[in-house]
């Protein structure tokens, strides 16, 4: 595993239940600004091997980024067990869910606390 691959394990990881992250906040936390593509192929070929919480990452816009039939009910259906408010359109609220924006029990403000 590369060290880049390390850190967004890592990162990954950190996510707790309850909890969401968007793949660009995922991957300016391990250091790279412009790696959201990198943490998208590090959670589709990591995923399973690595027990990484792939249903906890969503886009920016709070949306489920899976499609319908092909991992979107199941993604839904992860969080919402975990107590993560998702609507009927796919969408969590960000200001409530997200773990780098420093809400309860948050992480803080993005690069504040190194993982």
């Amino acid at each position: 595993m590369t060290e880049t691959t390390r850190r967004i394990v890592e990162c990954l990881r950190a996510v707790p239940p309850g909890r969401v992250a968007c793949y660009r906040d995922v991957a300016r936390a391990a250091g790279l600004p412009n790696g959201a593509r990198q943490v998208v192929r590090v959670l589709h070929s990591l995923s399973e091997s690595y027990s990484l919480p792939w249903h906890r990452i969503i886009r920016a816009d709070g949306s489920i980024a899976l499609e319908s039939g092909h991992g979107g009910e199941a993604q839904i259906a992860l969080l919402r067990a975990e107590g993560v408010a998702v609507s009927k359109a796919g969408r969590v609220d960000m200001a409530q869910y997200d773990f780098f924006s420093g809400g309860p029990g948050g992480f803080g403000p993005l690069g504040t606390r190194p993982l």
